[in-house]
């Protein structure tokens, strides 16, 4: 799949679920709950076990009816085996212009995160195709707003906070996208793959409101 159909994607499902547990077994359940539940843009953060494993595993199961992402990725290496292993898009917590250039080169998307204007500006001019603004719960979607204005040019997707609640709240004040963590997946921690389908379906059905006042 070309970079430019990658990023419609993204921008056509506007939520992308972020996979975090303690086994890939855990993580793989979180992640099918969330498919099951309507969310097929998945993070799965290296923090997790057997990322890759996890990856090549719903990469075979789903094909490219999913989209799949690589999630706290730190450096260009890590970069390189998670596309390798079927990663679409690679999304750090941080700005690495080696890895961005690792994305680039491999045309994947790169997500990297930052805080403020001098690191959009930065991760830009490196070739970054989607800001995540993490930790956004410690400003909120105010701040979505404020960095906007500046820096319309960016195409923002705050992490962190989002809700099903204030979830029109940041695409109201100029979210592209959104990153979903705990909100939706942490009953999965428990094994309560259930609870995170209605979970996920909750979302959907809040982000089918909010898109029919997106312009």
């Amino acid at each position: 799949m070309l970079k430019h159909a990658i990023f419609q994607g993204i921008v056509q499902r506007r939520m992308v679920g972020i996979v975090r547990a303690g086994s890939a077994d855990i993580a793989l359940g979180i992640a099918e709950a969330c498919i099951a539940g309507g969310i097929t843009a998945l993070e799965v953060a290296f923090t997790t076990p057997g990322t890759l494993d996890v990856i090549k595993t719903l990469r075979q199961r789903h094909g490219d009816g999913v989209m799949l992402g690589a999630g706290t990725v730190l450096d260009p290496e890590t970069a390189r085996l998670a596309i390798l292993a079927g990663a679409q898009f690679i999304i750090s917590p941080s700005v690495n212009v080696d890895t961005i250039r690792m994305c680039q080169r491999y045309q994947v998307l790169a997500m990297p995160g930052v805080m403020t204007p001098t690191e959009i500006v930065t991760a830009l001019d490196a070739g970054a195709d989607i800001i995540k603004i993490f930790p956004a719960e410690m400003f909120g979607p105010a701040y979505i707003k404020a960095l906007s204005a500046p820096l319309p040019q960016a195409p923002l997707m705050p992490t962190g906070g989002v809700t099903v609640d204030n979830l029109g709240e940041w695409f109201a004040n100029g979210a592209l996208a959104v990153g979903i963590g705990s909100s939706l997946s942490g009953p999965g921690a428990s094994g309560d793959f259930v609870a995170v389908e209605t979970r996920a379906r909750a979302f959907v059905a809040a982000m089918e409101k909010v898109r029919s006042k997106l312009p």
